[in-house]
C-alpha cells in the first residue's frame, strides 16, 4: 500500500506525534526543532496495524531521519525507550 500523505488517518497520526514530542527532533544530542518529520519506527511496510499508532511514531529533523535511512531497525529499540 502506498502511503497517501494526504490521509486524514495520516494527518492526524502526524499531528499528534509532533504535539507529544513537543514540536523537536527527538534524536539524543539534537532537539532540532526545523525541519521535522514522523518517522514510523517499526516501518510502514512492515508493520501495517501500527500504521497510525502513535507509539509507532517519533519526531525526526530531517538530517536525523536521513542518518537513519536503511538503518531503521537497529533505532527501534531506541526510540520505543525514548518515546515511553
Amino acid at each position: 500500500m502506498k502511503r497517501n500523505y494526504d490521509d486524514p488517518a495520516y494527518t492526524e497520526f502526524r499531528r499528534q506525534v509532533l504535539r507529544r514530542d513537543g514540536k523537536k527532533c527527538m534524536m539524543p544530542g539534537c532537539g532540532a526543532k526545523r525541519r521535522l518529520q514522523v518517522h514510523h519506527i517499526k516501518t510502514w511496510s512492515s508493520a501495517s496495524s501500527l500504521r497510525y499508532d502513535i507509539s509507532n511514531g517519533i519526531t525526526l529533523c530531517y538530517d536525523c531521519h536521513k542518518s537513519i535511512n536503511g538503518k531503521e531497525s537497529h533505532y527501534e529499540a531506541l526510540f520505543q525507550e525514548i518515546i515511553t
